[in-house]
């Protein structure tokens, strides 16, 4: 309690040195949550895409996910309301693109605008699975024997000017989604990006914001090396030429050969032959890519492999999207495993698949987002898994 002592005039003055701080401000609230004592001024949202994952995260930085509310009216609109104070907090909103892509993302601008025009300090949208990363330039076509095209080497066909077989590329008219929905990250108010394996390198670019591209090859190796016994005699595979730099990587950190399968396509989702380039015979090949959609490119892979003499079969991958028909053509594969990670849920395709497994890097986005709030390196993570 207040005290009272002499003072140099002889008034009596009011030591309050012993005094509770909690008689001198009444109104004031303490915040005694040990989390935010190790982690002040932080709020992680999580969208409607992939709770779970970001459950994991907070749990592995020990704090609490942040109050959001997710709804839809009865025209399908997306309504989201932030349950909490966000003022001069460092904000991540976590949200996969995965299910249903356009909703989800739609959901993710709104929040993150949400927490902007709140007084975030920052917001930073980590997205695991980045959407639209395979529409990231403008293909070239090639003129279908048959069918009119509407530019000029279609035309020289119909009328009989050039042969049947010639083939001529031609630029489509598909848009650059990815640069689209960059555009609409940037303009919604985020101020930075944390997503894993992009699809093409070169998204970073589109965007005028840093980018953080997490890497699971860490963790892919950590699991080779602890569920394949005879990892030494493996070779790693390339589904397509596309993804030889990631394969190499591996290959050099096993210190093992690689292969890669020339893929010529029809159509999107559809492999019309397949080259394979090296030598499988008796080794345990192991698949590596960054996603699989329908799982046509992997199984015939898989085919090829066998036939080309390899004693078992491996597909690791970051992004298991799975529609369609995957999961029964990954049950009549010869597959002894095909390993993801939980950038997507797996949940139901784990059950529908004894032959899918799981990597959790909940780990490595925890690390990263704990490293980007404290201001320190996110480059460990390209070549190592966190305790």
């Amino acid at each position: 309690m207040p005290s009272t002592v002499a003072g140099s005039s002889g008034r009596q003055l009011v030591s309050l040195a012993n005094t509770p701080v909690e008689l001198l401000l009444p109104n004031l609230v303490l915040d005694d949550d040990p989390a935010r004592a190790r982690m002040p001024n932080i709020k992680i949202f999580s969208g409607s895409s992939h709770p779970d994952l970001a459950q994991r995260v907070v749990d592995r930085l020990g704090i609490d996910l942040g109050k959001v509310v997710t709804k839809k009216f009865s025209n399908l609109e997306t309504c989201v309301e932030i349950g909490e104070s966000v003022r001069g907090e460092d904000v991540y909103i976590v949200q996969s693109g995965c299910g249903e892509i356009n909703d989800n993302l739609m959901e993710m601008l709104i929040m993150i605008n949400a927490c902007k025009i709140a007084s975030a300090a920052r917001v930073t949208a980590v997205i695991p699975c980045f959407p639209y990363a395979r529409q990231d330039k403008k293909d070239k076509l090639p003129i279908i024997p048959g069918r009119a095209e509407s530019n000029l080497q279609g035309q020289l066909y119909e009328f009989g000017a050039i042969s049947p077989g010639a083939v001529f590329g031609t630029c489509s008219r598909a848009p650059i989604s990815a640069k689209l929905v960059a555009n609409m990250l940037s303009v919604a108010g985020a101020d930075h990006i944390i997503t894993m394996d992009l699809h093409a390198s070169q998204i970073q670019g589109f965007f005028d914001i840093p980018v953080d591209n997490l890497y699971a090859e860490p963790a892919v190796l950590k699991w080779i090396r602890e569920n394949i016994p005879e990892w030494g005699n493996s070779i790693i595979v390339s589904p397509d030429a596309g993804g030889a730099k990631r394969v190499t990587s591996i290959a050099d950190r096993l210190n093992v050969e690689f292969a890669l399968i020339h893929k010529e396509r029809k159509k999107a989702n559809e492999v019309a032959s397949m080259v394979l380039v090296g030598d499988v015979k008796d080794r345990v090949a192991i698949l590596v890519d960054d996603m699989a959609d329908t799982c046509g490119t992997i199984c015939h892979a898989a085919e090829k492999l066998m036939e080309a003499g390899a004693t078992r079969v491996y597909a690791i991958l970051t992004h298991g999207i799975f529609s369609g028909p995957a999961v029964s053509r990954i049950n009549n594969a010869c597959f002894d495993a095909v390993v993801v990670t939980n950038t997507i849920p797996q949940e139901q395709h784990m059950k529908d698949s004894s032959k899918i497994q799981l990597i959790d890097v909940s780990n490595i986005l925890a690390e990263a987002i704990r490293r980007t709030h404290n201001g320190e390196s996110v480059s460990f993570l390209f070549n190592s898994v966190p305790l």
